[in-house]
């Protein structure tokens, strides 16, 4: 079986991610990439890293074009802002291509939530209903076969991985707390006054406190918990961090609690439980997860702590994997699982 993928949005981080893993996927033929101002260079220029590659040298970045990438592609996947998804992955769901849309836009099952995080109405709210969530780990069955994938964002893709076996327990007594870090790629490719290195380097910083970040809402459908959610700015390039705390309801130990986590992820080819602490460093590269408990008795506080890259399992790691599990392939194909050391 051999699928003809194309990336639109090539030029970003999370598309440079896309050509990374699926130039090197087995079941893959890739086919076509289409960018906005990087239409029209070689994709040797937009990635210089990428030259001579014997795999890529016949591409180009082009215009999209949504009708000629359908024609071309089986699998097209979206790595586009916000508010540009929702507008052509119809059109290409109904040509009968399979889309992994990167994006926000097919996230939230209530558009009223996307107006409000997002800013505007959703431009294709009658597609909500049919667009399969992408946490493999726990909608896998609804991905078989799903035509329109939204894969999660990188913060809520922690969060849930961490807290979520507990909250399916029954074993939370009201809302969660999450803190959590964030490499500056999150950000994005086109640096801000907010990200570029002056700004970033030797220092730490706490931003969209308060319940108002856009990853809120998507949390919170995901964990089916409330959330106190407040996202960290830190100098390393990539990497994410979530400590999520919450009160346990009735009496638990520390082995009832790594129980729930063994028991739920026994088996997972991407989620790691640990028995020791994990940090950032441990997955940088992979496409795993790796996920710790622990409980402080004294104060009745389960502590639970999650680690991913923000752009393997935390955006197009995860895409490529959802990829795999809609399509029938093996998924964990074209997937690195080991860190780079160091």
């Amino acid at each position: 079986m051999t699928v003809r993928v194309g990336i639109v949005g090539a030029s970003g981080y999370t598309g440079g991610e896309l050509i990374r893993l699926l130039s090197d996927h087995p079941a893959v033929d890739l086919v076509h990439l289409a960018a906005g101002r990087a239409a029209g260079e070689p994709l040797e220029h937009v990635w210089p890293g990428l030259r001579n590659d014997e795999r890529l040298a016949h591409l180009t970045l082009e215009s999209y074009d949504p009708e000629r990438a359908a024609t071309l592609c089986d699998v097209i996947f979206l790595a586009l802002p916000h508010g540009i998804s929702a507008n052509t992955a119809p059109q290409l769901v109904d040509a009968n291509c399979t889309v992994v849309d990167l994006g926000a836009d097919f996230r939230l099952q209530d558009p009223t939530q996307y107006e409000r995080y997002y800013g505007a109405s959703h431009p294709c709210p009658e597609r909500l209903s049919s667009a399969v969530y992408g946490l493999v780990e726990w909608n896998r069955e609804a991905l078989k076969g799903a035509k329109l994938i939204a894969n999660p964002g990188c913060y809520p893709t922690v969060i849930s991985l961490a807290v979520r076996p507990f909250v399916a327990s029954g074993l939370v007594d009201g809302a969660v707390i999450a803190d959590c870090l964030s490499g500056v790629s999150g950000a994005g490719r086109d640096a801000t006054a907010g990200t570029h290195f002056c700004a970033v380097s030797e220092s730490a910083k706490a931003y969209k406190a308060g319940g108002v970040h856009r990853h809120v809402p998507e949390i919170q459908q995901s964990i089916q918990c409330p959330v106190t959610f407040t996202p960290h700015l830190i100098p390393i390039n990539r990497g994410m961090l979530a400590t999520v705390h919450f009160r346990p309801k009735g009496s638990v130990t520390l082995e009832d609690l790594q129980n729930v986590l063994q028991k739920r992820y026994a088996g997972e080819a991407m989620v790691c439980v640990r028995d020791t602490i994990p940090a950032t460093a441990d997955v940088r590269g992979s496409n795993r997860a790796h996920v710790h408990v622990c409980y402080d008795d004294e104060r009745n506080m389960v502590t639970v702590i999650g680690v991913i890259d923000n752009l393997l399992k935390g955006a197009s790691g995860q895409a490529v994997q959802a990829m795999n599990v809609a399509l029938g392939l093996p998924e964990a194909q074209g997937l690195p699982t080991l860190p780079l050391v160091p």
